[in-house]
């Protein structure tokens, strides 16, 4: 009986000594392991036209002019991969002026890349890889929004000094970094910080949490004392994100809401008052299950689709709190959303065939082609003929830069025109007249 029961220990201890998992493999080598086929090495090429004071020299006395200077410049930066068609979030200050893009995968592969949206309020720049066509990546998978924890284990990973590849560790040390009141030397706004080291090449990476999921874009490190770095949180990340790609943005359309990126069905998280997607009775916290039949597989699936439904028109079969529901939307090109809002038709100020002299201002504005009458163009005293420079700020370069700033708009507001008369004079001369006008939008 002895006998049987040692038999039976030693058989159950060798069970157990064979099952045992390998203690290095923890959740922080797990997090890794599946997000480091998404980080990407970005190198970047800068061509910089220059001329020195001897050129100018040559020019203004001896009519001789050369050509300017080239000068060559590379930098290194990091980025990580949102969808398996290649798109890549990094930094604005990474490809601002890049001449050429280049990226560099974990396994080797080396791609060129091209911008596709930047905005360097937010310090955020969208890439998309120039691949073979039917070319898949891994992409990485997106937190929720304020799903963070103060001093949980995050991991920051890209590419420092153009070393490669790399990981470093910590905790986040704050969710909503703001510099003080005071003479405060950091210049950030609701920033996460942490002590994972940040150098430089870092910038554009992700930083990320034990699950392996987004939750923010390292950008930067505090020179000024150690165990200090900081990126941008996964919402700011988002909210730019939805904004590159949105049918506004793509297409020219206005669509009146924004989607939140990162999960599939997208969500609904913002709708604008009067807009296309309230109209057509959606909602916020709706997910977008299926666009004309079709289930999108992501944000630029989804973007793909609206923006091209034929007649602007779709049907949406989207759920809310497990109930589902079909509705008719009619997304609105910019030009007809800029006549209902400010009753006045606008062109480009570019003409090859019929140029026009607009006092230094060519192609810094669009013409006002029509105003309706009793519009609120009209009761603004605004005029045909008259060249539009601004709306609140942001230059009339074309439709797009004027209807990004009216979708945002709601009847009642009111928005700022800057414009420029010409008024011509005795003898053939020409005045210019620049001024600003409120019109109440409709």
């Amino acid at each position: 009986m002895r006998f049987l029961l040692n038999f039976a220990f030693v058989f159950l201890s060798g069970l157990t000594l064979s099952a045992e998992p390998d203690i290095r493999r923890d959740a922080t080598v797990s997090a890794v392991e599946q997000v480091m086929p998404s980080v990407v090495n970005i190198a970047t090429e800068t061509i910089l036209e220059y001329h020195d004071w001897y050129d100018d020299l040559l020019r203004d006395f001896y009519g001789v002019r050369r050509s300017p200077r080239q000068e060559r410049r590379m930098s290194l930066g990091s980025g990580v991969i949102i969808d398996d068609e290649g798109d890549i979030l990094t930094n604005f200050h990474v490809v601002h002026r890049a001449s050429r893009i280049q990226v560099k995968l974990w396994d080797g592969r080396e791609y060129d890349a091209e911008p596709r949206a930047v905005t360097s309020g937010r310090d955020v720049a969208l890439l998309r890889i120039k691949a073979k066509p039917g070319e898949k990546f891994k992409a990485i998978k997106f937190a929720g929004d304020d799903d963070l924890l103060l001093g949980e284990t995050v991991l920051a990973l890209g590419n420092p000094f153009g070393l490669g590849g790399s990981v470093t560790k910590g905790i986040l040390s704050s969710k909503s970094r703001r510099p003080s009141a005071g003479n405060e030397p950091l210049d950030v706004n609701d920033w996460l910080q942490t002590d994972a080291a940040i150098n430089p090449g870092n910038s554009g990476g992700p930083l990320i949490n034990l699950r392996g999921e987004l939750i923010g874009l390292n950008v930067a490190v505090y020179r000024e004392g150690q165990g200090i770095g900081f990126a941008i949180p996964v919402k700011q990340v988002s909210e730019a994100l939805a904004n590159f790609l949105s049918p506004e943005n793509t297409h020219n359309l206005w669509f009146g809401a924004q989607v939140r990126p990162g999960s599939n069905p997208a969500v609904v998280t913002s709708i604008q008052h009067g807009g296309p997607a309230e109209k057509a009775g959606l909602h916020e916290g709706d997910k977008i299950v299926e666009i004309d039949g079709r289930a999108p597989a992501g944000l630029l699936d989804m973007d793909a689709l609206l923006g091209q439904s034929p007649g602007h028109k779709a049907s949406l079969l989207v759920e809310h709190e497990g109930k589902r529901r079909t509705v008719s939307l009619r997304l609105v090109p910019f030009d007809e959303m800029i006549r209902q809002k400010l009753g006045l038709t606008l062109k480009g100020t570019a003409n090859p065939e019929s140029p026009v002299d607009l006092g230094g201002q060519e192609n810094k504005g669009m013409f006002i082609e029509q105003v309706e009458k009793d519009g609120p163009a009209d009761r603004a005293q605004l005029q045909r003929g008259f060249l539009l420079l601004s709306v609140d700020g942001q230059a009339a370069s074309d439709l797009k830069a004027v209807g990004s700033v009216l979708s945002d708009k709601a009847k009642g507001e009111r928005v700022k025109l800057a414009v420029m008369v010409q008024r011509r004079l005795a003898a053939g001369f020409v005045e210019y007249r620049q001024g600003t006008v409120d019109v109440e939008v409709r």
